[in-house]
């Protein structure tokens, strides 16, 4: 059917098809793409526009962890910091895939513009709250709206250029993203010093102008239901009764692993077992002929090269979150430096990181070819692991400025050329359930980025907490409890040899933490092996590209739609 002007308020207010949120008469702006292949101003909104949402929800998953002592001392709640921390990582995490399937049937405006309200929303709740229960609300609250940024980033991208180009404006917008949670726990203990509630309202007037600015420019085709009916049905809502709740629990054992509970009790054996046998039943619903429209449908992962793809996004997110965590963290045990100047000794990694992805992004649009980029990226990440296992106190300021860079550089060079290779050999009809699996995977990694070296740390800490000689203050320390005492009066209160031997068992802890991260990116470079070289389009085809300009007036030849395909 061809787009016809739809002047009856009645036919306008009965069908589904009309778009309240489009004021009447108004012009949609132009394609992102003239004829030379330059674009538009519309599009250059839209990708500054997903850059700057992608930076601020990547900062709010981190910002609390270093401003939690100044919201705990105002608030109270210091029982409850596993929650105020993680409530956001888990809202954001579980409803991903919902999300990119929503955007298929609802098209991608209005679940971005919903995100964006959810995430503004949630902010002024968090920076708000005058007790612990309404903060963990409105930390939830913004994870679901985050969740719908993230996958929703990435996807838009996808829809506003063809395959082989996705890379170079990815680039862009996931380097953004990186960015921001590195920079996350800096930002957080910077503006707490301040007011910690400015932790959270500093996204309204950030997230406000982009929902204008989205609510104006983003006006994306896609095709219509008939009726609600029609397209509620279309929705997965088994499937996600069954994810939503499996994923909580595994993420729930994860998080309360060895902070609230040891990890040998049933308390968080329990959920990750029913976590994880609740994702298996999840995989088999969606094989099933009773799921009708699966949101990760399997055919995603019956060819390797995708499959293959989807694992190395869980591992170079993982790997990314190792650095966020643990490069600060050196600074602050090893070096003794501030939370504050630890954040500016970081800063050869987000310097190196956003070039290293742009030019990641410009090589595969000119050659056509990822296998290459992922072999220099995960050998760059694997080189840089190793170099970072040898830092200790003595360590020049070059030697810890080249070896971060060189494990930037690596990340930045997978970052972007993971999820073209992904939809290499996909339809453009699963792009969307594609890119809700690659953001639940990248999120999943990211998570299992701080409790995997975690685990390592305080079992490594534990081993080499013998050279302490002050038996009182070993045991303060052990017991997962030296990671908080790093950034504390505590260590620059310590002098004397007292002072070396504690230096030394951190310096210990971290060795072995970087040594585990090294098989994680040598593994990765092996499984770039086993993909397969597909040759990515050149052309654009989807459902859901920037719209033409409409005219401005006159009758249309044909009927059967609304003046707008969305």
């Amino acid at each position: 059917m061809t787009a016809a002007a739809t002047t009856s308020l009645d036919d306008a207010t009965a069908s589904y098809a009309a778009d309240p949120l489009t004021p009447a008469g108004a012009d949609p702006p132009t394609s992102a793409d003239g004829a030379d292949g330059t674009h538009s101003v519309a599009f250059w909104v839209i990708i500054s526009v997903l850059c700057l949402t992608t930076l601020v929800s990547s900062l709010d998953a981190l910002i609390i962890t270093t401003a939690l002592p100044h919201v705990t001392d105002a608030i109270g709640g210091q029982e409850r910091y596993v929650w105020i921390a993680n409530s956001f990582v888990l809202a954001s995490t579980v409803v991903q895939p919902l999300y990119a399937q929503l955007s298929n049937i609802f098209g991608r405006r209005n679940p971005m513009l919903f995100a964006l309200t959810l995430f503004s929303l949630g902010s002024g709740i968090a920076g708000g709250a005058r007790n612990v229960p309404t903060l963990i609300a409105g930390r939830s609250i913004q994870g679901l709206g985050s969740a719908g940024l993230f996958v929703l980033s990435d996807l838009i991208v996808c829809d506003l250029v063809p395959l082989r180009d996705r890379a170079k404006y990815l680039g862009i917008v996931i380097s953004t993203g990186a960015i921001g949670t590195t920079l996350g726990p800096i930002v957080g203990g910077a503006l707490a010093q301040a007011d910690w509630r400015w932790c959270f309202y500093f996204n309204l007037p950030l997230a406000i102008p982009c929902l204008g600015a989205m609510a104006y420019f983003l006006r994306l085709k896609h095709q219509r239901e008939p009726t609600w009916k029609s397209a509620l049905a279309r929705v997965d809502f088994i499937g996600a009764l069954i994810f939503i709740p499996s994923i909580t629990a595994l993420l729930l054992g994860l998080i309360m692993g060895g902070q609230v509970y040891p990890w040998s009790s049933w308390r968080v054996i329990l959920p990750i077992v029913l976590g994880a046998l609740g994702w298996i039943a999840f995989h088999i619903h969606q094989a099933s002929p009773i799921c009708k429209e699966p949101s990760i449908p399997p055919r995603l992962f019956q060819n390797r090269t995708s499959a293959t793809g989807f694992v190395l996004c869980f591992t170079s997110n993982l790997l990314l979150n190792w650095a966020a965590y643990f490069l600060p963290f050196y600074f602050q045990a090893v070096k003794t430096v501030s939370p504050l100047l630890s954040g500016v000794y970081v800063l050869p990694f987000n310097l190196f990181l956003v070039p290293s992805a742009m030019v990641s992004g410009v090589l595969l649009s000119k050659l056509g070819q990822y296998k290459p980029i992922h072999w220099v990226g995960f050998g760059f990440l694997s080189v840089g692991c190793g170099l970072l296992s040898t830092l200790d106190t003595a360590s020049h300021t070059a030697a810890w400025v080249c070896f971060q860079s060189i494990m930037a550089i690596g990340l930045g060079f997978v970052m972007t050329s993971i999820l073209p290779a992904i939809c290499a050999p996909l339809t453009e009809e699963d792009v969307g359930t594609a890119n809700g699996t690659f953001s639940f995977l990248r999120s999943f990694g990211f998570i299992w980025g701080i409790t995997l070296p975690s685990i390592i740390f305080n079992d490594r800490f534990n081993h080499y907490a013998l050279r302490i000689e002050d038996t009182a203050l070993r045991s303060q320390l052990m017991n997962g409890a030296a990671y908080g005492y790093a950034n504390s009066g505590l260590m620059r209160s310590l002098t004397g040899a007292l002072r070396g031997e504690v230096i030394s068992v951190y310096t210990g802890a971290l060795k072995s933490v970087w040594q585990a991260s090294i098989g994680f990116a040598v593994f990765s470079f092996a499984l770039v092996f086993v993909e397969k070289h597909v040759s990515m389009r050149t052309e654009l085809d989807t459902k859901f590209g920037l719209e033409d300009k409409a005219p401005a007036s006159g009758p249309q030849k044909d009927v059967g739609k609304t003046a707008r395909e969305e």
